[in-house]
């Protein structure tokens, strides 16, 4: 019965002083000019493995984005690597940077957002198993991930010195934008690799707010066969949008699901939509048009 006792004032007190000894470099998705929204879910994740989030911000001229970030709650200190190289976020550019970091802070856990920007290589340049697309954070050393197209969750425990992983924004609420107090501290920038160049970026201009973010999303499935009947939808659109209450996203050639963009909205309008796995995940309310009754999608909606 001592022993057991031992053991348990052990654990006890190592739960205690683990969290201090904890450290999160989060890596700044953004445009040089704000942070992307994937980004603040991001840092809610670091802060629940507790101890110190430091935010890294690299770019070409990225010193707004420093600032927004130093008062983001909970970061205690905002790294700046400021440099030609950096424009574009290139891979081959930002992974001898953010290994460089991590060599000089000694981090036990780098995370970033589940997004195109979040795939560079660290974890295979660290010989470390990475972690993607979590969506729980059990414990410093344990994470909840989808698999088999999110029809199944993964219980993952990474022993690995250094856990490298990435943040599904839609299962993190972001966090506070205010009430933080961040220290600044600039980090040499690493050398060139020249092995690629950023020549520009050709995006395509649209009123409607980021996919990822939009509050509600009107999609059209296989059923509406073709281009004109798409085009009920941005009647429907035009018509939720003129009463204020809504920003929207019309998605025809933007994809949501597997394969596409990862959305959680407060109101998801399914039109012509069977109801497949990455149709339902991290909706509140759901509104489903379907002329199939039997369409699995009408199990589910609201």
């Amino acid at each position: 019965h001592r022993f057991r006792y031992i053991c348990s004032c052990f654990r006890l007190v190592i739960g205690l002083i683990l969290p201090r000894f904890q450290s999160t470099l989060v890596v700044a998705e953004h445009n040089n000019d704000k942070l992307t929204p994937i980004m603040l879910s991001a840092i809610t994740a670091a802060k629940k493995l507790g101890g110190d989030v430091s935010c890294l911000v690299a770019g070409t001229d990225c010193a707004t984005v420093a600032q927004e970030v130093s008062k983001v709650l909970g970061v205690k200190t905002v790294l700046i690597a400021q440099n030609d190289a950096y424009k574009g976020s290139l891979t081959e550019e930002l992974t001898p940077l953010i290994l460089a970091t991590q060599k000089q802070f000694n981090f036990t856990h780098i995370c970033a957002g589940a997004s195109a920007f979040g795939k560079v290589r660290v974890s295979a340049k660290l010989d470390v198993a990475p972690i993607s697309d979590i969506i729980e954070i059990k414990s410093p050393d344990t994470f909840v991930r989808t698999i088999y197209a999110r029809n199944a969750l993964s219980t993952v425990k990474c022993n690995d010195n250094v856990k490298v992983f990435t943040v599904r924004g839609t299962s993190f609420e972001p966090t506070e934008v205010d009430g933080g107090s961040a220290t600044s501290e600039e980090v040499a920038a690493s050398a060139s690799a020249v092995m690629s160049e950023w020549l520009e970026a050709t995006l395509t201009k649209s009123d409607c707010p980021e996919l990822t973010s939009a509050k509600v999303v009107v999609s059209g499935g296989r059923g509406l066969k073709n281009g004109e009947n798409f085009k009920l939808l941005y009647d429907l659109a035009d018509k939720i949008n003129a009463a204020g209450k809504w920003l929207l996203w019309m998605l025809d050639m933007m994809q949501v699901g597997q394969t596409g963009k990862i959305v959680a909205p407060e109101l998801y309008i399914a039109v012509g939509i069977s109801g497949a796995i990455q149709h339902l995940s991290g909706m509140k309310t759901i509104v489903a048009i379907n002329k199939d009754p039997e369409a699995p999608i009408f199990q589910v909606v609201d």
